[in-house]
Parts: C-alpha cells; sequence; structure tokens
C-alpha cells in the first residue's frame, strides 16, 4: 500500500489488491510451503489470471481510455507478469522489482544454494551461482514455469530493478537473459544497484523507485 501511495503521488493512478486469501480479498491463500504449491504452475497461472482482471477492472475507473496501463510487481511478479501481459493486450508497459527472468526450479535451486545467508556474496562468485543455478539437482519435482516463453511473444516495454547482493535470484544469470532478449530487439531494461539486495522496492532506499518512476513517466507519454 505504501508503494502504491508513492506512485500517486507522482501522478501515476494505481490500482492495487491483496493476493487472493489475504487482507480483504475472497479465495484460499495458497502456500508458504515453497515446491508444492507456491509456485506450481497451477497457481502462477491462477495469480496471472488475477493481474488480468485486476487490469480490466482499473479500466473502468478511467475517464481517458487512451492512458496506458501497465503491471509493476515484485519478485514473483516475475512470473505472473508476463503470463498476464502475454494474454491481455490492454498491458502496455510492465516494471519488475528484484524478479527473475529463470524457471521456478532455477530460482529455487539458487535460493537452496544461497540458504538464506546474507553474507553469501563475501564467499562466493557469480559464476559460482550461475554453474550452481544452471545445473544442481532438483529437490522438487513439478512442472517448471519459464517467464522467457511469455516474454518471447512480447513486444511492450520493460524494465527490471535488481540489487547485486540479491539471495533470492540469480541477477548475474537474469541479466544474461534480459541481453538476449535485448540483443533480439526487445524494448527491455534493466538497472542494476550494487549495494541493494533482494528489497529494491524499499522505502529505504529511493533510487529504484525514482528511476521506475521517470521510465513510466516517459513511456506512458509517449504512448498516449
Amino acid at each position: 500500500m505504501e508503494f502504491a501511495k508513492r506512485l500517486a503521488k507522482e501522478g501515476i493512478a494505481v490500482l492495487t489488491y491483496d493476493k487472493r486469501g489475504v487482507g480483504e480479498s475472497g479465495g484460499v491463500y495458497v502456500g508458504p510451503s515453497v515446491g508444492t504449491n507456491n509456485i506450481d504452475p497451477a497457481n502462477l497461472n491462477l495469480l496471472a489470471q488475477d493481474a488480468d482482471a485486476a487490469v480490466k477492472t482499473f479500466r473502468t475507473y478511467l475517464k481517458d481510455q487512451k492512458i496506458p496501463i501497465g503491471l509493476v510487481g515484485f519478485s514473483q511478479a516475475g512470473w505472473i507478469i508476463p503470463m498476464a501481459a502475454s494474454k491481455n493486450p490492454q498491458i502496455k508497459f510492465m516494471v519488475l522489482f528484484s524478479c527473475p527472468t529463470i524457471t521456478t526450479l532455477e530460482q529455487l535451486r539458487f535460493q537452496f544454494y544461497t540458504n538464506g545467508n546474507t553474507n553469501f556474496w563475501e564467499n562466493h562468485t557469480q559464476a559460482d551461482a550461475v554453474e550452481h543455478t544452471q545445473n544442481d539437482p532438483d529437490r522438487y519435482q513439478f512442472a517448471p514455469t519459464d517467464p522467457k516463453v511469455s516474454l518471447n511473444t512480447l513486444s511492450i516495454p520493460g524494465l527490471w530493478l535488481y540489487g547485486e547482493k540479491d539471495i533470492q535470484i540469480p541477477v548475474k544469470l537474469c541479466i544474461e537473459q534480459l541481453n538476449t532478449f535485448k540483443a533480439q530487439g526487445k524494448p527491455f531494461e534493466y538497472a542494476l544497484f550494487s549495494k541493494l539486495g533482494h528489497s529494491t522496492s524499499s522505502c529505504n532506499d529511493t533510487e529504484p523507485f525514482d528511476i521506475a518512476v521517470q521510465w513510466i513517466k516517459q513511456k506512458t507519454s509517449l504512448r498516449k
């Protein structure tokens, strides 16, 4: 809610909602048991449908139907937003804070590797992280969700914001994949913050937020 208020103060209209089963939203919250149902394809597809429905609802509140609508999300949204955007042409841009461009199973491999150790990067290299993420055996058996499948179909602008010290997702690998998309002509951009971790949307460091706001204003002014 605080993030939505910050955007509103910048003149950006926002519709935000609680994940199903949380706060005042109906339905059942899925999780938090990672690897069983939290990031399985059925749940991620359900959350993508919710995002799609939110966009359609938001449109009914806007008097100017030409105002571009985009999706802004954090972490898990790296799988959800591309799915929603690939199915809804009303979505004109996306901003993704600390969001993976790798599969759900690859993300779990990295997460188990770091094991929540905040000093992880003092003893490991980015090369170590990439090698482990690409080759470590999976602890769970479920169909992976690969955001690149949806991203391949998109031509809308996207901005990813990463903290170099992230211990939830392997940022170097994610950026490599974004660079591949950029080389193919996709309008995807990213910003990397050397001192930050997974919480790139934190109020304690406003630089990622400020960059996102300026990027949104630039992209929406071009598309009105």
